[in-house]
């Protein structure tokens, strides 16, 4: 096992297109570190710099002690897996996981011996005479994992390994390579762009998105503490909800307002900051903002106490319903305030017809709120807003 450091790594193509810009990651020994974001975020060119497929531009990476840049591939002791598993067609489970052991020289006993402890391990002692034809898609993904776990690496690359099993097929893979990372110790980078399996699988989430690591931590603080919009909306299930709006004083409170005109019918959206982001926002009353509010964030509050609460409180939401999709125990419910379309997600029942109007106590402690634009880096996090790397 071994640390992996990329330090300041650029990666710029003919024509100057930058890939990936100055890019810096610490992966400690025997963790396990994802690189997420959309297509085209550079995340896959930075896995493949660090495997030596890709030549890097600027910058310095090292496995272990040692500084790799000019090091070929198969001398930088890492195995990876591919997204289309890479199997040789013609041989079997067996020779497959066998042949990167042959050519190393390795005796048949030694060779035997790693084969039979990683199938042991995978499940796959009464696949081993089976070619990769014959197996399913999550076989060959064991197989694929195999392969590398015989070479006894100092690191496991994987890119994109899941993104062609089913959904249920997925789900269960997730928690196979989880227990095994906890089994081996092996520091493993993974490239997905499923954030949903980065917050499962990782150890660190690294959240990337033209080139630019967002943020790197822990994936309760990515999920929490969101540096900026981007992270913010691309991390969680449903996505967050962004109001654009400004911060003014009303009564010696300051309040949120959302943009737009406001009637009788369809109100602006008006929340009262939790007192833990006040001293905060002090200084952006009368300037633009986001709030961002996760779907999970709220409680309908039809009528009652919980409405009278929050409504004294400032903190009730009006929402015209659009659309209901039942979730089983839980349902999102889709609507819209004056400007914008949202989505909430709360305890499941059968009375919340569609064209009507549901009323939502907010948890204004879990509010978030932005500096405009896409990027725009969160007021009420200040000292971690700086995106890594940029």
């Amino acid at each position: 096992m071994a640390e992996v450091r990329v330090s300041n790594v650029w990666k710029v193509y003919p024509g100057g297109v930058e890939a990936v810009r100055d890019v810096s990651i610490e992966i400690p020994d025997g963790s396990f570190v994802v690189l997420v974001g959309p297509s085209g975020c550079g995340k896959s060119t930075t896995l493949r710099m660090i495997a030596g497929l890709e030549e890097i531009s600027k910058g310095e990476i090292s496995i272990g002690d040692r500084v790799v840049n000019g090091v070929h591939p198969k001398d930088r002791d890492i195995a990876m897996v591919f997204q289309n598993y890479a199997l040789y067609p013609h041989m079997s489970v067996y020779k497959n996981m066998a042949f990167a052991l042959k050519l190393r020289g390795m005796k048949k006993a030694e060779i035997d011996k790693r084969v039979r402890h990683a199938s042991a391990i995978l499940g796959l002692d009464e696949l081993l005479d089976r070619k990769p034809k014959a197996l399913s898609g999550g076989q060959r993904q064991r197989v694929a994992v195999g392969r590398c776990i015989v070479r006894e690496p100092k690191a496991f690359l994987f890119d994109e390994p899941l993104s062609n099993l089913d959904a249920k097929l997925r789900v269960s893979m997730r928690g196979e390579l989880k227990s095994l990372h906890q089994r081996l110790k092996t520091t493993t980078v993974y490239v997905t762009h499923d954030q949903e399996e980065a917050m499962t699988l990782g150890d660190k989430v690294v959240v990337m998105s033209e080139g630019v690591v967002q943020q790197a931590d822990t994936p309760f603080e990515v999920y929490q503490h969101p540096v900026n919009r981007f992270v913010a909306g691309f991390i969680g299930t449903p996505p967050m909800n962004f109001i654009e709006g400004h911060l003014v004083q009303n009564d010696g409170n300051v309040e949120f307002v959302e943009d737009g005109e406001d009637s009788p019918e369809r109100p602006l959206l008006r929340i009262r900051p939790h007192k833990s982001h006040r001293e905060a926002l002090a200084g952006a009353v009368g300037s633009p903002v986001v709030l961002g509010l996760r779907p999970q964030a709220v409680t309908e509050a039809a009528f009652g106490e919980l409405h009278d609460k929050a409504k004294a409180k400032g903190r009730l939401m009006r929402l015209a319903v659009d659309v209901v999709e039942p979730l089983g125990d839980q349902m999102d419910v889709h609507g819209h305030t004056a400007t914008v379309r949202m989505t909430a997600r709360i305890s499941a029942h059968g009375h919340l017809p569609t064209g009507g109007e549901a009323k939502f106590a907010v948890d204004t402690e879990r509010l978030h709120y932005f500096e405009p634009g896409e990027f725009g880096k969160s007021l009420t996090l200040a000292e971690r807003a700086e995106p890594v790397g940029a």
